[in-house]
């Protein structure tokens, strides 16, 4: 049996499993220009309000004064639906990562159970991830950055948290992470995130674990 890193792999799904963050940020930008006149590019956006569930989003957009609220959601996550269902492309080699049945794999993301599993559809992973292993923010108190979600994830699954890994793509999922006390691989090969100024940002946060392609992530996961 081969080798393997931790116990169990906790995944994000949008910008990690799919190169997807950026799609549904692009739809918040749009409606923030459309009804606030807010005018920021996707970088600022998603320095805002990456990685975050629609509770947090909400919340954290509020507390900078901008008025939104649940019909701001909701039209946002209308337009998700019109891009997701035209299909959605897995990450490059991360499929293989999927195969590998020595390891327990689940994924905990701030997406809604019903939107998780229609993004799982898209992507044709739906059997490998289910009920059992599909943990969304909706099930705890708090979503990304605080660690709810994925200590609930750990338990759910039967594994403590210092023999976890968490591989995300956002500060909050991040952060999340180390609240958690789990390992945490930064993926930043995403269209959004493959790029100097946000790798340097993410190292700040403490991860030495950044990689930019899958194959690298099997290596460290699956060591000979």
């Amino acid at each position: 049996m081969t080798k393997t890193y931790k116990k169990l792999i906790i995944w994000d799904f949008d910008g990690v499993i799919a190169d997807t963050e950026h799609l549904w940020l692009e739809n918040r930008r749009k409606l923030l220009k459309k009804y606030f006149n807010i005018d920021w590019d996707l970088a600022v956006t998603n320095n805002h309000i990456g990685g975050m569930n629609w509770r947090t989003r909400i919340a954290t957009l509020q507390k900078m004064g901008i008025p939104v609220n649940e019909k701001f959601e909701e039209e946002a996550t209308a337009a998700d639906y019109e891009i997701m269902n035209k299909g959605l492309s897995l990450t490059e080699n991360v499929k293989k990562i999927f195969h590998h049945a020595e390891i327990k794999q689940c994924i905990a993301t701030g997406g809604s159970m019903e939107k998780t599993k229609q993004k799982l559809k898209m992507c044709n992973i739906e059997k490998i991830f289910s009920d059992n292993n599909i943990f969304v923010a909706d099930m705890v108190k708090q979503g990304k950055p605080a660690p709810d979600l994925f200590l609930h994830a750990a338990k759910m699954m039967g594994e403590k948290p210092e023999e976890c890994i968490v591989i995300e793509d956002s500060p909050a999922g991040i952060k999340a992470a180390q609240n958690a006390k789990m390992d945490v691989i930064a993926y930043t090969g995403s269209k959004m995130n493959n790029n100097a100024a946000y790798k340097e940002k993410i190292k700040k946060l403490g991860v030495t674990k950044i990689f930019d392609n899958m194959y690298d992530i099997e290596k460290l996961l699956f060591p000979k």
